[in-house]
């Protein structure tokens, strides 16, 4: 193992534990709030919303798969990490920027930052997986970068699970279903809704709206890229493990 690979591990090892926390006591709070703060929306609505982000990520998913680049092969580790950091951080630019000028635009442009960040976010997945070698056009793959988007963006108490199954993951698309249709969107627009909310309605307030954005944007396309490197990270040292056994 070279010295950037034992890096990347002790990174992943930091990094697993966070993930199987158990949740904190303010975890709990936040969550039993959140869970009475929906249980008042109508049901309606929470179809309309489910339907609205289940169209958004699908149309994102089956459009950036055409413009992604093809898997990179044969490259080491050292090398993806770099091309991957690289593209982190043009897409944090990116996304800075973008924030930064709706959230100076009053509300209804700070409205449109939501499908133009969640626009970069899959896209940079997309870009990731590519990267570190994986083929987009595989429907489990795609699938894969949706439980990767879910683990960053959700409590404690979803991350948990999300984890487990990433964790396990070629045993876990054996059970996949051939019908995308039947992802629990529901779970997936409610976390993500919550995830974000406070900081993204900050970004509606006249006069500190472009901040808020701008560093909002920031620190989600940042939190967003450190995650999935560390899920294919996972990938990666457990597939090493396999050919050395």
């Amino acid at each position: 193992m070279t010295s950037d690979e034992h890096q990347a591990q002790t990174e992943l090892q930091d990094w697993q534990q966070r993930m199987q926390q158990p949740p904190s006591r303010l975890n709990n709070f936040a969550h039993r709030v959140q869970v009475r703060l929906n249980a008042f929306l109508p049901e309606k609505l929470h179809q309309a919303i489910t339907a609205a982000i289940k169209q958004m990520v699908r149309g994102v998913l089956f459009g950036s798969r055409y413009t992604t680049s093809r898997p990179l092969a044969d490259a080491s580790l050292a090398f993806r990490e770099r091309e991957v950091q690289a593209r982190i951080r043009d897409y944090r630019t990116m996304a800075t920027a973008e924030g930064a000028v709706t959230g100076a635009g009053g509300f209804l442009l700070g409205l449109a930052d939501f499908p133009l960040l969640l626009g970069l976010k899959i896209k940079l997945l997309f870009d990731i997986a590519a990267l570190y070698g994986y083929d987009v056009h595989d429907y489990t793959e795609r699938l894969y970068l949706l439980y990767v988007f879910q683990l960053t963006f959700s409590s404690q108490h979803t991350r948990n699970a999300t984890y487990r199954r990433l964790a396990n993951w070629d045993a876990y698309r054996l059970t996949l279903p051939l019908n995308p249709e039947e992802f629990d969107w529901r779970t997936f627009q409610q976390e993500y809704r919550d995830y974000i909310d406070l900081a993204k309605m900050a970004q509606l307030v006249p006069v500190i709206g472009a901040a808020v954005g701008a560093v909002a944007n920031y620190k989600l396309i940042e939190q967003l890229g450190h995650t999935a490197m560390n899920c294919y990270r996972l990938r990666h040292f457990a597939a090493a493990d396999e050919l050395s056994s």
